[in-house]
């Protein structure tokens, strides 16, 4: 019982930080960020910049609180969470968290990512994620 308690709490560890996706063309640019605390809490954060819509500087914020089950992250966010700055809901948002087995032994390279595949948030859902 011990040992999958450590290996719980190692993931989660090994989990924690800021994953990031970013592209930027010539009239637009979009950033997401997710930031996953050791706490079990996360951040979520989303900028668009469109020169030719009004408005031009899109800016998206959630926050709640994280759980990890083997590969499957579980968001939820609180109507606590929710207010006039945080206004996406990850309520029962999953992601499945993808890293480079240490049983992987070849020289190809894997960052370790969160894909988004089911949420009501519609910017998140097929989301990629890159870890910092």
């Amino acid at each position: 019982m011990m040992l999958a308690l450590c290996a719980v709490s190692l993931n989660a560890q090994d989990l924690t930080g800021i994953y990031k996706v970013e592209r930027h063309g010539t009239t637009t640019s979009l950033s997401r960020t997710l930031t996953l605390n050791a706490d079990g809490t996360f951040e979520f954060y989303a900028y668009k910049k469109h020169e030719r819509r009004i408005p031009n500087d899109v800016h998206l914020y959630g926050k709640g609180t994280w759980t990890i089950d083997k590969k499957v992250i579980t968001f939820s966010t609180e109507t606590l969470d929710l207010d006039e700055k945080y206004t996406l809901n990850f309520n029962s948002s999953k992601a499945r968290f993808d890293t480079k087995s240490p049983r992987d032994t070849s020289n190809r390279t894997i960052k370790t990512s969160i894909r988004f595949y089911d949420s009501e948030v519609l910017i998140a859902k097929g989301l990629k994620l890159i870890k910092d």
